[in-house]
C-alpha cells in the first residue's frame, strides 16, 4: 500500500496564529485539495497528522473540530479526493503526550493501522515539529513552504535528508514521479 502523511494546518489549509477554531476559517491553500485527489487517483492512501491543542485550550469543542474536519471531507469530495484518517492530538504542549509532534506516537499510530513500514512513507509538513516527528520516524520528509514553511526553511536545523517544496501541489508531483 502507498501512503502518505500530511499536517493539516498550513499544509492543506491556511494556517493561522490564532487557530482553525471554526470551519469558516478552514480555508483550503489553493490547488492543496486537487493535489490530494491526485494522490488518490495515482493510487495513494492519504492520512492527516495534526496537532490540534486548540481543543485542550478550550478555544473550539470536539465537535467544532469534527465538524472541521467535515467541510475538509466535502471540499475534497468536490473535487474527487479523500482522506482516508485524520489522526489528531488535542493536547498542549505542557500535557507531554506521546501523540504530539514533534514526538512521533501518532506517527506511529498511523504506521500501525495502514500496517505500513515508515521508511517507505512521505511525510509533508510546514513547521519544524512536523518534520521532526516525520523524520524521526523514519519517513521520507518533505518541507512546503506554505504556512509556516518559509519561516521554517530558513531559521534552519532541518532533519537531513529533508525535500522542500513551493506547496503540496508540488510536493505529490515530487511523490509521484519518485515512485513511477
Amino acid at each position: 500500500m502507498k501512503l502518505v502523511i500530511l499536517d493539516r494546518d498550513g499544509v492543506i489549509n491556511q494556517d493561522s496564529a490564532n487557530f482553525i477554531k471554526n470551519p469558516n476559517e478552514w480555508i483550503p491553500i489553493p490547488g492543496s485539495l486537487e493535489a490530494i485527489a491526485l494522490l488518490n487517483q495515482s493510487g495513494y492512501r492519504v492520512a492527516i497528522a495534526t496537532n490540534q491543542s486548540g481543543v485542550s485550550r478550550g478555544l473550539f469543542d470536539m465537535a467544532t473540530l469534527n465538524s472541521i474536519h467535515d467541510k475538509m471531507h466535502r471540499e475534497l469530495a468536490a473535487v474527487g479526493g479523500r482522506i482516508d484518517a485524520v489522526f489528531y492530538c488535542p493536547h498542549s504542549a505542557d500535557d507531554n503526550c506521546d501523540c504530539r509532534k514533534p514526538k512521533t506516537g501518532m506517527i506511529k499510530e498511523i504506521a500501525k493501522r495502514f500496517s505500513v513500514e515508515l521508511d517507505r512513507v512521505f511525510a509533508v509538513g510546514d513547521a519544524l515539529r512536523d518534520l521532526q516527528a516525520f523524520s524521526n520516524s523514519g519517513c521520507r520528509t518533505i518541507l512546503v513552504l506554505t504556512g509556516k514553511g518559509k519561516d521554517t526553511l530558513s531559521n534552519g536545523n532541518l532533519p537531513a535528508n529533508v525535500t522542500v517544496c513551493a506547496d503540496l501541489s508540488e510536493a505529490v508531483q515530487h511523490i509521484i514521479s519518485v515512485n513511477t
